[in-house]
């Protein structure tokens, strides 16, 4: 938190507003409110994301800094140029929790007048941003560098998934994402069949990211060789929402799977094979096709 609050320039006549909801690390940590209040900053939480809201926000109390994930940046971005609130105070974005494409990356300065900053991590350790004086191909391609320079990262073979942290690719190459440092945690609490996978045995934690590492040490993200879905940076575990589908009576099968989507990234699309003569249906699920000779329901978030 407080090499974030450096690393993103907080000062103590800041203002960080938090559009996001505080329980969670980016606007938490990253710096967040907690970076705000080790600078002596000031912090003001928005009761909602809109645009509407924020910009009022940001006039009234000359907001200098925010972050949010790409969907709201977008939005923002969208409504900047009609808005009639005065935006001129706002110095820095920083953009994480899921992937920001170049396309949009590009829209976000220009549109709020501000500097964006892309930042990358997770709780269990490793957080990266790009800094406000890196070139401007850095800002928009890349999500960052880590915040340590006791921060190691490797980038292995993606294909193994028991790579151990010495069987890196080559640079500029797709691999999955390994790091190991001070504030990486050691272990998952009470776990020890899960740490056997999710650590190499030298300490690695294996992410699930995978990456692409430029020779600034700036990381690309490219995916998730985790089965995990990313909506809008909302991570949603497929196999938990399996689980809760199956413990429906009605349902015999199900299949959750990531769908494109332009506004979130990812959607979460479930595929449902009712039992025989059943008819599960919640009210936003929509339509059905024959497959193999059993009925499937298509239900999308």
């Amino acid at each position: 938190m407080r090499e974030s609050a450096r690393i993103c320039g907080l000062r103590p006549d800041s203002v960080y507003l938090a559009a996001l909801p505080v329980a969670h690390n980016f606007p938490l940590s990253s710096p967040g409110v907690l970076g705000a209040l080790h600078a002596g900053a000031a912090s003001v939480l928005a009761p909602r994301p809109d645009a509407d809201t924020v910009f009022r926000l940001v006039e009234r109390e000359r907001v200098t800094i925010s972050g949010v994930v790409p969907p709201l940046a977008a939005a923002w971005a969208d409504a900047a140029p009609r808005t009639g609130h005065d935006l001129s105070s706002l110095e820095v974005l920083l953009v994480g929790g899921a992937k920001c494409g170049r396309e949009l990356a590009a829209r976000i300065g220009p549109a709020l007048g501000c500097r964006l900053q892309q930042v990358f991590g997770m709780a269990e350790g490793l957080v990266n941003y790009t800094r406000l004086d890196d070139p401007d191909d850095l800002v928009l391609e890349t999500q960052g560098r880590p915040i340590s320079p006791d921060d190691e990262v490797r980038v292995v073979d993606p294909d193994d998934p028991a790579a151990p942290s010495t069987a890196e690719v080559p640079p500029g190459e797709v691999g999955a994402l390994l790091t190991r440092g001070p504030y990486t945690i050691r272990g998952y609490f009470r776990a020890a069949a899960h740490n056997a996978t999710a650590f190499t045995e030298d300490g690695f934690y294996r992410t699930g990211d995978l990456v692409r590492r430029r020779p600034s040490g700036h990381l690309e993200v490219v995916g998730r060789a985790k089965e995990q879905i990313n909506r809008g940076g909302e991570k949603v575990s497929a196999e938990e929402v399996e689980d809760h589908l199956m413990a429906h009576p009605a349902v015999l099968d199900a299949a959750v799977v990531a769908v494109p989507d332009a506004y979130l990234g990812e959607r979460t699309c479930a595929y449902v094979v009712p039992v025989p003569g059943a008819e599960p249906g919640p009210a936003s699920c929509a339509g059905s096709s024959a497959n193999a000779g059993s009925r499937r329901t298509r239900c999308r978030t």
